[in-house]
């Protein structure tokens, strides 16, 4: 009889219950649903672009025509291994411009030309630049290398045991490797590469992947 009883009270409650009452139950639920879920999203995002992805902004013309003052560019450094070609955040003390010398604490961004054990050889006259006797094809560069910086590294130049030799692709505004107030002696140790610059998110209307 008592289950009987729990039934019927059972029953009668839902009977109790209007069309608007359920309805609105049902709405309650789903604006809870999508809060929830919204919330693990942001959450995940927060966790990807705090240990896997950064967002940097370029500052100065130092790698024109590619990357241009302003835009933002999606950097990772999630198991990367530096080689020739790609583009990368630097954290080094030092200013992005030739004109400019002064010690500071902003990263700098350039492309990688060499790794360690290759040989580096420019022709200033011609502006080429070689690693290990071979001429680079560069169609990404705004100018020919024939920039030379009061306190020029003397080539040609090996790079060191886990470093890289990076350049500007505007060259002849770029302060890089080339110059010896850059890493040590124009030498980039990688573990100063905060990450592989592969996406640019800013314009808009350029969205998408960096071209290498």
């Amino acid at each position: 009889m008592e289950e009987y009883n729990n039934e019927i009270n059972i029953e009668a409650s839902e009977e109790q219950s209007t069309p608007e009452e359920k309805n609105e139950t049902s709405v309650k639920a789903f604006v809870f649903d999508w809060l929830e879920v919204l919330v693990h999203a942001i959450i995940a995002v927060i966790i990807c672009f705090s240990f896997l992805f950064r967002i940097a902004t370029i500052d100065g013309p130092s790698m024109e025509n590619t990357l241009h003052n302003g835009e933002r560019v999606i950097i990772s450094n999630l198991f990367y291994t530096p080689k020739v070609g790609d583009i990368v955040v630097i954290s080094r003390n030092k200013e992005n411009s030739v004109y400019t010398m002064n010690d500071s604490n902003t990263p700098i961004i350039k492309r990688i030309i060499a790794t360690e054990g290759q040989t580096v050889d420019i022709d200033f006259e011609e502006g080429i630049v070689y690693v290990d006797g071979i001429a680079l094809d560069e169609p990404y560069t705004k100018t020919p290398t024939t920039l030379k910086h009061s306190d020029n590294i003397e080539f040609p130049a090996t790079v060191d045991e886990g470093c890289v030799f990076v350049l500007g692709d505007n060259r002849n505004d770029s302060l890089d490797s080339r110059s010896a107030r850059i890493g040590d002696y124009g030498m980039i140790d990688t573990r100063y590469i905060l990450g592989h610059a592969i996406y640019r998110v800013f314009p808009f209307d350029k969205i998408g992947k960096i071209d290498e």
